[in-house]
Parts: structure tokens; C-alpha cells; sequence
């Protein structure tokens, strides 16, 4: 994957209250309250640290958890919770990883099975040999 050259860092020691927009790569080692958006779709990562804590909504296309998410993840490309990811709520994915130690308190909903249309049953012809 080729990520743009916007990287941004939110530190330990820093607290965010409100809505965070952003392109390109998002770290979090602080706190966020609120939630996060990607305004480039095909082209964002965000990653949580150990030390970072999200309380809101995610919708970002890539996302690795290694902290603490309180709230909904919505990953249009690939989500990876790692050691220790630590998400209570509903994560949304294409492709998901999850790492030995992960946790999870929600639920799993597969993007691509919402995506794809119901397929008509074949209707099957009985084989007749008396012909």
C-alpha cells in the first residue's frame, strides 16, 4: 500500500476533544474523545498505540489497534487488532487481523457480505432416462 506523506502524531501527554479529520497517517499515543475520519478514502491509516485510547466513532480504510477503541470501527480495506487492541463495539472490515492477546467485546460484520446482491437459486431439471 502507498501512503501519502501526511503523518501526524498525537502524543502521549496530548488530549483531543472533539471530531479529528485527516489524510495520509494518523498515530495516536494520547487520548481522543470524538471521532475520526478519513477525508482521503482510499488512501488513510490510523494507528492506535499501546498508550492511546479512542472514545468515538472510526472510519477510516486501515486501521491497527494496539490501544484502546471505546465506539464503532468502520475499515473499508484492512483491520488489524494487535496484541494489545482492546475494541468494545461493532468493527466493520474487508479483511481483518487479529493477534494472539486481542480482544473484542462487540461484534464482526463483514463488509463484503453486506455488499454482495442475493443470487437466484438454480432450479434444477429432474433427469428422466425413459426417453
Amino acid at each position: 500500500m502507498a501512503f501519502s506523506n501526511n503523518h501526524t502524531l498525537i502524543s502521549r501527554a496530548t488530549r483531543v476533544n472533539g471530531d479529528l479529520h485527516f489524510t495520509g497517517e494518523l498515530q495516536i499515543e494520547g487520548k481522543v474523545t470524538g471521532n475520526i475520519y478519513a477525508d482521503d478514502e482510499k488512501d488513510a491509516k490510523l494507528v492506535i498505540a499501546d498508550t492511546g485510547l479512542v472514545e468515538g466513532e472510526i472510519r477510516v480504510p486501515v486501521v491497527i489497534v494496539n490501544g484502546k477503541v471505546i465506539g464503532n470501527i468502520h475499515s473499508n480495506k484492512h483491520l488489524e487488532l494487535a496484541a494489545k487492541g482492546n475494541v468494545t463495539g461493532t468493527v466493520h472490515y474487508n479483511s481483518i487481523e487479529m493477534v494472539k492477546g486481542a480482544q473484542l467485546n462487540g461484534s464482526m460484520v463483514n463488509n463484503q457480505s453486506q455488499q454482495t446482491s442475493p443470487t437466484t437459486a438454480a432450479v434444477a431439471t429432474p433427469y428422466r432416462d425413459w426417453e
